[in-house]
């Protein structure tokens, strides 16, 4: 296949793009490279793509790997440019798009709502545009686990209502998925999305829990434990959310689109809840540091508990997500090791 990977220099992308790439696809990575959290973060990622920085700090140049030269290239450009994106998917024809860019965090929507709108909701309607225009038989998006707000039902299914959400954030993922709906509904291409829970793993982002713990205890810092510690998150780790998008994408989608289900949303987790407080502990001990806890109050457009059930992509790609915690955060820690060079 042929696929842009929108978000190719964010967390998930990355790895969706490695694993399409060694898998044999083609693949066009999209990012704006924003300073939402550390750019060098997202350069180094696409260096392990072979995209040099000076290249891909270029708007609208595409720039071909280094070690991947026939599958893989990249574009810096952001989503409501509505000049350039509808020009590169004419260009390119794309077989499928995996859009996985946003502006994330839950926290950061409380003080910069633009970028929310911006991206997630001028951005999406941008790419539903482009899908529609140039015949795309699948796209696959990112919606999250915050479009469940205060639902009190455990574990939460997709059939749970989710019109309360409790961020701009959550209410941009919930306007993609209704907005996704409507254009499957009228031109007829398949949409798929996915309720991302709380992915952890080597390259994370800095603002997440995993990365955020790990930093302050190897600085001596104290780590910000919201809710007097009483969370529980839905942990899942990056291998595993990778098997399931890359999964989805090289489906045939035809058989789905014959039967009428041209639109699909799926929980995509680890189909557990873990206590944070187990969470740090696994940290510490792959560490051989005690963290120093600084308990705070719940802040707001936060939640207790997240748990996602997973029983309809297990029955429709068999997906199963088997990566313990003691595992994925050992990896993790050996990679941020690695990469900021601690002994």
């Amino acid at each position: 296949m042929n696929v842009l990977i929108t978000g190719a220099a964010g967390f998930i992308g990355f790895y969706v793009a490695k694993t399409l790439i060694s898998n044999g696809h083609r693949v066009v990575g999209l990012d704006s490279i924003n300073d939402y959290y550390d750019i060098n973060l997202k350069y180094a990622r696409l260096k392990q793509l072979g995209i040099l920085r000076n290249k891909a700090e270029q708007f609208g140049a595409i720039s071909r790997s280094e070690t991947h030269p026939d599958s893989f290239s990249f574009i810096r450009l952001n989503l409501e440019d509505r000049e350039a994106l509808p020009k590169l998917f004419k260009n390119e024809n794309f077989d499928a798009v995996c859009n996985l860019a946003a502006q994330a965090g839950v926290r950061y929507s409380l003080e910069n709502s633009e970028a929310y709108i911006d991206s997630n909701i001028v951005g999406f309607l941008n790419i539903l545009e482009c899908c529609r225009n140039n015949n795309i038989k699948h796209l696959v998006y990112a919606s999250s686990s915050s479009v469940y707000g205060l639902n009190k039902k455990i574990p939460f299914e997709t059939t749970d209502n989710v019109d309360h959400p409790i961020s701009l954030y959550a209410a941009t993922k919930k306007s993609n998925e209704l907005m996704a709906h409507t254009y499957s509904h009228l031109y007829g291409f398949a949409t798929t999305g996915l309720r991302f829970f709380t992915v952890y793993g080597p390259w994370g982002r800095p603002d997440m829990a995993m990365f955020l713990f790990t930093d302050a205890m190897v600085q001596g810092r104290p780590i910000k434990v919201f809710n007097q510690g009483q969370m529980e998150r839905d942990f899942t780790y990056i291998d595993d959310i990778t098997e399931g998008v890359v999964r989805i994408l090289e489906k045939d989608i035809k058989p789905r689109i014959t039967k009428g289900e041209k639109y699909k949303v799926y929980n995509i987790g680890n189909n557990n809840s873990v206590k944070l407080l187990h969470f740090i502990e696994a940290i510490e001990e792959k560490l051989g540091i005690k963290a120093q806890k600084e308990l705070l109050p719940m802040q707001p457009g936060d939640v207790e508990k997240t748990w996602a059930n997973v029983d309809e992509l297990i029955k429709d790609y068999d997906y199963r997500p088997n990566t313990s915690i003691k595992k994925g955060v050992g990896n993790f820690v050996s990679w941020y090791k690695e990469y900021y060079n601690i002994n």
